[in-house]
């Protein structure tokens, strides 16, 4: 077959340049390179890239990290972090990056919301930076499962124009976060002793016929023990009255009805008076003979048990307690002990049970929306066990 014409040539050489041209546009804009997406991280990259930088990661959802190296793999406690890994069936911390879950995520990527999502892919673009102590990535701007199409995060959804706990959190813990043990329980004390309103013992009577109206009826409140509805107005100190029940004991540690920890909202609820009194200044624990009147509820001589709907609140509270007051403002450093019959010391156990009780009645949206309540209209602090259920492991062990 005869060779190209000279004609021939000069045709394809006119049509060369053209078709080169058409090549190059595809990877340049009026000559400047535009950059490639960026590569995604694996999560030993990540963890080896703590920079502050932000990233973007892809790994598999292995569990809750509650502490710098605790995680935990089932019975999640809260939304608000989760641990990655190279692997799905990773249990070494030390391979797992910590990702901090923000409001606007929770409802979506939480694991306490959505426990299906372990051993599936997830890929995160945030800053890659420590959390809990521990090498990690916070401030997610995007998150998707699977290395393909994005899942949108769910807005979480009230029924007021209140802003919900969820967008204020963030805020109001930014000292506290990425802290654990004797660290976070300091910042914690200091978050929640700062800018607070106290109340009058007086004004408890008030604030709780708010705080814990009966949803169901809002003439009543719902007492706290008995769980049964009660006129609003039947506060006193008379048989079928209703009273202000203080989970602490006031004699654990003998602060009174002074204003600070006799008047705390976050751990006084209303209770019957008969009621009240059986529990006296009894500390938590399993077992004991059924309280009359109060279904559920059973106590012995050193110790008190909660219906089972309340046993995580109570577990709250006294952990807020022990927070909240350390012995700096003039009341006692209150603690938790692991022990019952704490009598006028300022200790209220039992440890091990609370803990017990916390895990298996994580708070629920009434306790959420009563925190929020506390925090918007009364005294401007929350209870961080509530927020943050995880942080009941990283203090209390």
């Amino acid at each position: 077959m005869p060779g190209p014409t000279t004609r021939h040539r000069r045709i394809v050489a006119l049509l060369i340049p053209p078709l080169v041209g058409i090549l190059v546009a595809t990877v340049t804009v009026f000559g400047f390179p535009q950059p490639a997406a960026a590569a995604s991280l694996t999560v030993a990259q990540a963890i080896s890239s703590q920079t502050g930088a932000s990233g973007t990661v892809t790994g598999y959802i292995v569990g809750e990290p509650t502490a710098t190296n605790t995680v935990r793999f089932s019975s999640f406690t809260g939304d608000t972090a989760l641990a990655i890994a190279d692997s799905a069936s990773q249990t070494s911390t030390g391979s797992m990056l910590y990702v901090q879950i923000t409001s606007s995520y929770r409802s979506s990527f939480g694991l306490l919301t959505n426990p299906s999502l372990i051993g599936k892919q997830l890929t995160v673009t945030g800053t890659l930076t420590a959390y809990f102590s521990h090498a990690g990535l916070k401030s997610p701007t995007a998150m998707s499962l699977g290395t393909g199409s994005t899942t949108s995060p769910t807005a979480t959804s009230t029924a007021t124009a209140t802003p919900t706990a969820s967008s204020t959190t963030d805020t109001y813990y930014a000292s506290a976060l990425g802290k654990s043990g004797t660290n976070l329980k300091s910042a914690l004390h200091t978050i929640t002793s700062t800018g607070i309103t106290k109340l009058s013992y007086d004004g408890v009577w008030e604030a709780l016929k708010v705080t814990d109206q009966d949803p169901s009826n809002s003439s009543n409140v719902k007492l706290f023990y008995s769980g049964i509805s009660r006129s609003k107005t039947l506060n006193g100190g008379s048989s079928g009255n209703w009273n202000r029940e203080h989970v602490w004991p006031q004699s654990h540690g003998d602060f009174g009805t002074s204003a600070g920890p006799g008047t705390d909202l976050h751990h006084l609820r209303p209770e019957d008076v008969t009621i009240n009194a059986l529990r006296g200044n009894l500390d938590f624990d399993n077992g004991g003979s059924a309280v009359s009147g109060a279904s559920g509820n059973y106590s012995d001589s050193d110790s008190w048990e909660p219906r089972a709907a309340v046993k995580g609140d109570v577990a709250r509270m006294v952990f807020y307690m022990a927070v909240r007051y350390s012995g700096d403002d003039g009341f006692a450093d209150l603690e938790v002990n692991n022990v019952t019959g704490n009598g006028s010391v300022p200790y209220t156990g039992k440890l091990s049970t609370l803990i017990a009780w916390h895990n298996a009645d994580p708070p629920d949206a009434a306790e959420k929306a009563r925190n929020q309540t506390i925090y918007a209209t009364y005294q401007h602090n929350r209870n961080p066990f509530i927020d943050h259920p995880e942080w009941v492991a990283s203090i209390f062990g």
